[in-house]
C-alpha cells in the first residue's frame, strides 16, 4: 500500500493536487486507476507476432493496394498497455509502425496512438468495445499532408476469433465515409 500510496501522491503532485487532502477515497479511487483490469487481459491475449493482409483504397473508385507487414504484439509497463510494432514492405518502401494502446480504468475507453515512417505526425484515436465483447469502434484525426489539415476517421476493430484479428479504417476526407484500409491479422503459431 505504501507503493501505492508514494505513486499516487506522485500523480498528484503532477495534477497539480495537494497531497495533505489526500483521503482514502483518494487512494482508491487511484489504486483503481492504476491496477489493469479485464480489459488489460483481454490486450493481453494478443502478445505474440501477428501477420498483416493489408489492402489500401487511395479513394473510393480507385483499384485496392496491397502490401503484407508483420507485428510484434505485447504488453508493457506491468500489463497497462498494448505495445505493438509492425514491420514490412508497403507501397514498395520499407515500412515500420509503432502503435500503443491503453484502455482508461477512469473513463472506460480504449486510447490509441500511432506512429509509422510515412509521415511525421501522431494519430490518436479514442473509443469502447461494443458490447458483444468483439468489436472495438474508435474515433480521431489524422493529418491529410496534401491539405495540412485533420481528417476525421474512424476504426472498427474485430476480434474474429482468437488467432485473427480485423481492422477497417475509414475517413471523411471527401466529405462522406469511405474505406481506406483493412488488415486481416492472423496469429503465428
Amino acid at each position: 500500500m505504501k507503493k501505492i500510496y508514494a505513486l499516487a501522491l506522485l500523480a498528484m503532485a503532477f495534477a497539480g493536487g495537494k497531497a495533505s487532502a489526500q483521503s482514502d477515497a483518494e487512494m482508491k479511487a487511484w489504486e483503481t486507476y492504476m491496477t489493469p483490469g479485464a480489459a488489460h487481459k483481454m490486450m493481453a491475449t494478443e502478445t505474440g507476432t501477428w501477420y498483416c493482409d493489408m489492402t489500401f483504397w487511395q479513394n473510393p473508385d480507385t483499384k485496392p493496394e496491397k502490401a503484407s507487414t508483420t507485428a510484434e504484439i505485447k504488453m508493457i509497463m506491468g500489463g497497462r498497455y498494448q505495445q505493438s510494432a509492425y514491420t514490412g514492405n508497403v507501397m514498395g518502401m520499407p515500412f515500420e509502425g509503432h502503435g500503443v494502446v491503453a484502455f482508461d480504468n477512469a473513463t472506460k475507453e480504449y486510447i490509441s496512438t500511432w506512429i509509422d515512417n510515412m509521415g511525421t505526425g501522431m494519430m490518436v484515436m479514442k473509443g469502447k468495445m461494443n458490447p458483444d465483447g468483439k468489436t472495438m469502434v474508435l474515433t480521431g484525426e489524422m493529418v491529410d499532408p496534401v491539405e495540412g489539415k485533420p481528417v476525421k476517421c474512424r476504426e472498427v476493430y474485430t476480434i474474429v476469433d482468437n488467432d485473427t484479428r480485423k481492422m477497417e479504417m475509414y475517413d471523411l476526407r471527401s466529405g462522406k465515409e469511405f474505406k481506406t484500409m483493412e488488415i486481416i491479422m492472423k496469429r503465428k503459431k
